[in-house]
């Protein structure tokens, strides 16, 4: 007589992608896994430009977010190879831009200061406007210096979900559409909860810090310049915004404030204009382009910068706190709850 052991089961409250990403990566570790999710209205990651590596978020004092974004980024091409759709990757480098010689200067501070740190010989490129311009000749005349970073590449962050969704359902795991009052009915050996800034309802000791931030879709028509190759990441004027290539078009971000409400995830006009005029400074082309989307999400941030990755207690983990690099940390946090779970 044959006697099957069944798997045990992860529950994982929460449907974006550090939530899916830790469900696939333990139902390759044998668990069966059941997420729960409230749906994309409340996910950050539905809003995001999908920008991976270290350097366009880093900044001083943050060496422990620097590592572990290096960690994390390593990991990703084998991702890549997991999910089998290599058009998940719609850029594989990123243009730093300064259109003044103030802003170039403050990116030439970054560079030698703290981007020298954290990167080896070679993958970070001083350029001149002229060059830059060479690199992406659809950008503006007002270019005034940039560098260019090797392997800062960018993902489809939607196409990234459906991916890794698409996984988990050929290893039997199951995605419910509902939201999650208590963890505690929640069936399951083992209980992740990855719900963003929802996590504080459900673990009220585990503090996040909101930040909303805006984004806009932009859709190329017959007539407009060609999407850029490289992820631009531009500093205009003292203000940041980046443009991100998809197979479309582009994804231009992002605000970053404070919300009014932990419900406030609707586009603000001031930000969107911001956001068009800065990017329409840098890529004047971007004028023939249509605009299909203005959203916003809530990020959940933490005190420290670093994400919450922990065991609650012997039933109960937590993946959240990610803030803006959700998606650059997201192979980095499925290893360590994998690593949890195994005990």
């Amino acid at each position: 007589m044959t006697v099957t052991q069944s798997r045990p089961v992860l529950s994982v409250i929460g449907g974006g992608v550090i939530g899916s990403m830790c469900a696939l990566a333990a139902a390759d570790a044998g668990w069966h896994v059941d997420i729960y999710d409230a749906g994309e209205a409340t996910r950050a990651s539905e809003v995001a430009g999908g920008m991976l590596g270290t350097l366009g978020e880093g900044h001083p004092g943050e060496e422990g977010l620097f590592a572990l974004s290096a960690e994390s980024t390593a990991w990703w091409p084998g991702w890549i190879e997991r999910l089998g759709d290599p058009a998940i990757v719609t850029a594989a480098d990123t243009l730093f831009v300064a259109t003044t010689a103030a802003d170039g200067e403050y990116l030439r501070q970054l560079a030698q200061f703290v981007w020298a740190q954290q990167v080896p010989d070679g993958r970070l490129t001083g350029l001149r406007g002229r060059q830059v311009r060479a690199h992406e000749p659809s950008l503006s005349t007002r270019v005034h210096s940039g560098y260019r970073a090797l392997g800062e590449g960018a993902l489809d962050n939607r196409r990234l979900l459906a991916g890794v969704r698409s996984r988990l359902a050929e290893r039997g795991g199951h995605v419910h559409r509902m939201w999650v009052d208590s963890f505690a009915d929640v069936p399951g050996d083992q209980v992740l909860i990855a719900a963003g800034m929802g996590t504080s309802a459900l673990l009220p000791d585990v503090k996040l810090v909101p930040a909303k931030g805006e984004i806009l879709r932009l859709r190329r028509n017959r007539q407009s310049v060609p999407v850029p190759r490289n992820v631009i990441r531009a500093r205009v004027e003292g203000r940041h915004v980046y443009l991100v290539p998809r197979a479309d078009g582009l994804v231009v971000g992002a605000t970053q404030y404070e919300p009014v409400s932990p419900d406030d995830r609707a586009a603000h006009a001031g930000g969107v204009a911001d956001l068009l005029a800065d990017a329409i400074a840098i890529m004047p082309g971007l004028r023939t382009y249509e605009l299909i989307e203005a959203s916003a999400g809530i990020r959940p941030g933490s005190a420290d910068g670093l994400p919450v990755v922990e065991r609650i207690d012997d039933r109960t983990l937590v993946a959240t706190g990610h803030g803006r690099n959700g998606i650059v940390l997201a192979p980095a946090t499925a290893a360590r709850i994998v690593e949890l779970l195994a005990g």
